[in-house]
């Protein structure tokens, strides 16, 4: 069993990853992209934003699609347009090309995004799709620490233009995993019913589901404190406190082996005190370490020693919160799967971005307006929490 968790979770962790490799190899290039475009830092950061608004959208176009057509056509095509749109976004001489690009790069991304979360719920519910989704952000977690490092060591190597030809790479190598690894889990019977007014019926009940988007609602303000600091921190870290793209990269990596670490810890933690447990606990903790990193800047701290050690026990938390969060979430919908994996990550990224350009609205390349998002972000997730599971008991996760 260990093995063919492991098997299924590294090639869907590697597939899932391969979009957000395209952010976050290509954060300690932000400042460098604007000095050779010519770009200001709210330009540059459009082309971020503009990743997560299209890597939002194409969810909702994958996850029905993937309930009509079977999972690996979307992936398939979904790598495909992401490789074409890489080269472009290498080839760009504008900032603005360069956000049309990315743009279009998001789109493509977004079917790695949708779909695996899909594929863990055909295969699994309860505690061993809380296991596989831990197992899978374990392995996702391989993007947001070595990709930062393996991106400063391609721009050193090359320019900033680098970084897209070695996703362009990544992309290539996913089609040939999912030609050869992946498996069909969404059989021809089960896709009898799927159509175009099917899904519009399914959004359209998961959007009435009051229990379902409270916990999509948590997780996307959990991650949305995430995001934040993915568009603020190389400028923050690189330019304020004068870290080498290398040294950021390492900061960067470290706050995410807290997440995905953490993560590891879900299936004992359901098995011992239930999911919502978990969920309460990992939100609670999480705000209230942010709300302590807010009130330090805002009385004028400015160490990053701080920044650095407050944001990895809150990232430690956020790991207890978003894959159970996701689970909770796909539990009683396995007949629209992709259709329900898709809008909740759709709404994350949307959330995301939308938190992303208000807090943009306040950047100065200072830790505070950063900080202040990001705790914005983990206090609504733990408003909604108590919402939407304060009067449920905590029931242990269930082997499914």
């Amino acid at each position: 069993m260990n093995s063919r968790f492991f098997k299924i979770a590294l090639v869907l962790g590697l597939l899932s990853a391969i979009g957000p490799f395209a952010i976050d190899m290509y954060l300690p290039a932000l400042p460098a992209i604007g000095q050779s475009l010519g770009a200001d830092i709210g330009s540059v950061q459009m082309s971020l934003t503009a990743f997560f608004i299209a890597l939002g959208i194409g969810q909702l176009f994958y996850g029905p699609v993937s309930d009509m057509v079977g999972r690996k056509p979307p992936l398939f095509f979904g790598l495909l347009l992401f490789a074409v749109a890489s080269v472009g976004c290498a080839l760009a001489t504008d900032i603005q090309t360069l956000i049309a690009l990315r743009f279009v790069q998001g789109l493509g991304a977004a079917a790695g995004m949708a779909i695996p979360r899909a594929v863990v719920r055909d295969l699994h519910t309860g505690n061993d799709a809380t296991r596989l989704m831990s197992l899978l952000m374990l392995v996702f977690s391989v993007s947001p620490i070595l990709a930062p490092l393996v991106g400063s060591a391609v721009i050193a190597v090359t320019n900033w233009r680098g970084v897209f030809w070695a996703v362009t790479l990544a992309a290539l190598a996913g089609l040939a995993m999912i030609a050869t690894m992946v498996k069909e889990t969404r059989p021809a019977e089960e896709r009898v019913e799927s159509n175009l007014g099917s899904a519009l019926r399914a959004y359209a009940l998961l959007l009435r589901d009051g229990h379902y988007m409270g916990l999509v609602l948590i997780g996307s303000f959990a991650m949305a404190g995430f995001f934040i600091y993915l568009a603020n921190s190389p400028f923050v870290m690189i330019d304020h406190y004068g870290l080498s793209p290398t040294l950021y990269s390492v900061a960067f990596g470290i706050n995410a082996a807290a997440f995905f670490g953490a993560a590891q810890l879900n299936s004992a933690l359901c098995e011992r005190f239930g999911i919502v447990r978990v969920v309460k606990a990992g939100v609670s903790a999480c705000g209230l370490v942010m709300l302590a990193m807010f009130s330090y800047y805002l009385a004028g701290g400015d160490r990053l020693s701080v920044l650095v050690v407050l944001y990895f026990i809150a990232s430690a938390f956020m790991g207890l919160v978003i894959p159970t969060t996701s689970v909770l979430a796909l539990e009683k919908h396995g007949s629209i799967a992709g259709t329900a994996s898709a809008l909740l990550g759709t709404l994350q990224m949307l959330i995301g971005a939308v938190m992303m350009g208000v807090v943009g609205l306040f950047t100065d390349g200072k830790p505070l307006p950063m900080v202040m998002g990001m705790a914005a972000g983990a206090l609504i997730a733990g408003v909604l929490t108590w919402a939407t599971l304060g009067k449920h008991r905590a029931q242990p996760c269930m082997a499914g």
